[in-house]
């Protein structure tokens, strides 16, 4: 089978999906924006081919790129991308050279907001309130029908990335400024949810999920994303197939029904709370932040290996042991600045040593990064045990314990 890969390089995980396609058989060409001199070692040598683009979200370009590597052999089977931003370009150029994958509708819906929830709500799935705005009118209306607090956030957003909690009039002003209303932006809005968030991932063939993973946030992202403190953490769970998680796989995969995904990972995020199972928002792709690292770790397979499998041998290649929970913390400086060292790492190590994965801790004299940079800005360590609520003790010591002090 002939692999079109988008962006071989960037991230840093980029090369493990390229490494994998090559592991189970296929023929790999890379189209991404790095010339083709400055591939790292590893990246050629899985390559069998490369096309520089300007852009990879450039469509004009990206389709001159698959049209040369249709036209040079051997035939192309699959184009796949595997970031939130290269999910739909990678649509469009697929459907317009004839190549199997997912679909532009399918694309498109996963990448808006307002869309994706008006066709679930349409199907049935629970949801928070939603609309899409453009003009301020709009965004006072819907704050006038549903109330306060909302959620106000790029409609093709990913994660938490320019999401904004509004707790009143005044802040739904200033958000109409921020995003730009009746000026040229345009966003989701949504009824606030309160409580747990989670997440359901998987890898899916023909629109049915093969493996599955179910992990939970603490704090919740917006939380995690917008303050210092607690340092916050991930863990997924090995307890997936508990009846308490079977609401949550059933509405995943009617989710994935509704959308048309078919053979593809799968990355879906989730609230409980008063008002029971919400469904918040889905990407046909997998999730970020080094997360397939933890169900790999935790599961005793490869997770880009099994990704590979299924998309050029139609199946998986093994099952997940549910033998671990693995879980990623991050350790986060006091204040803005330069890093100085770490305080409580020699009595974590230990303490808890046997059951580090592996670990970021920046050297001193390097620059912070900003909190909403994410679970893997600054210093972060990654942790796996058998029992998910000792993790869970662990985590919440280990976050206790560190220090990251800044000069």
């Amino acid at each position: 089978m002939h692999v079109l890969f988008i962006e071989p390089s960037f991230p840093y995980n980029q090369k493990k999906f390229v490494r994998a396609l090559k592991e189970v058989g296929a023929h790999v060409t890379g189209i991404g924006e790095r010339p083709a001199e400055h591939l790292d070692g590893e990246v050629e040598g899985w390559l069998d081919g490369y096309e520089q683009v300007r852009s990879v979200v450039d469509e004009g370009a990206l389709l001159e790129a698959v049209q040369r590597a249709q036209e040079r052999g051997p035939w192309v089977h699959r184009l796949e991308a595997t970031v939130e931003a290269h999910i739909l370009p990678a649509a469009k150029v697929r459907e317009a050279r004839g190549i199997p994958g997912t679909s532009v509708r399918t694309a498109w819906l996963c990448r808006d907001k307002p869309a994706m929830k008006e066709a679930l709500r349409a199907g049935g799935v629970p949801c928070a309130q939603s609309t899409g705005a453009s003009d301020p009118d709009e965004a006072r209306a819907f704050a006038q029908d549903v109330g306060y607090p909302l959620i106000v956030k790029p409609r093709s957003g990913a994660g938490a990335a320019g999401t904004t909690r509004v707790d009143g009039s005044r802040e739904l002003e200033h958000a109409i400024e921020e995003y730009r209303l009746g000026r040229g932006g345009s966003v989701a809005i949504e009824e606030f949810i309160e409580g747990h968030e989670g997440f359901w991932d998987t890898l899916s063939v023909d629109g049915e999920p093969v493996h599955e993973f179910i992990s939970h946030y603490y704090p919740r992202v917006l939380d995690a994303m917008r303050r210092r403190f607690p340092n916050p953490y991930l863990v997924v769970t090995n307890r997936i197939e508990a009846d308490s998680y079977d609401e949550v796989r059933e509405l995943g995969r009617k989710v994935i029904r509704i959308l048309g995904i078919g053979t593809s990972a799968t990355h879906m995020e989730w609230f409980f709370g008063p008002k029971g199972l919400k469904f918040s928002e889905i990407g046909c792709r997998p999730p970020g932040v080094g997360v397939w690292d933890l169900y790999s770790a935790a599961n005793d397979l490869d997770l880009y290996r099994e990704w590979a499998h299924c998309l050029v041998h139609g199946r998986p290649g093994a099952r997940a042991s549910r033998r671990f929970s693995a879980g990623m913390l991050n350790l986060r400086p006091e204040r803005d600045g330069r890093i100085a060292g770490y305080d409580g790492l020699d009595d974590v190590q230990r303490a808890y040593g046997d059951w580090i994965l592996d670990s970021h801790l920046p050297s001193p004299g390097t620059p912070t990064a900003p909190v909403e940079g994410g679970y893997m800005a600054n210093a972060w360590l990654r942790m796996r045990h058998a029992d998910y609520d000792t993790l869970r003790e662990i985590l919440e010591a280990v976050g206790r314990a560190v220090t990251v002090r800044v000069a």
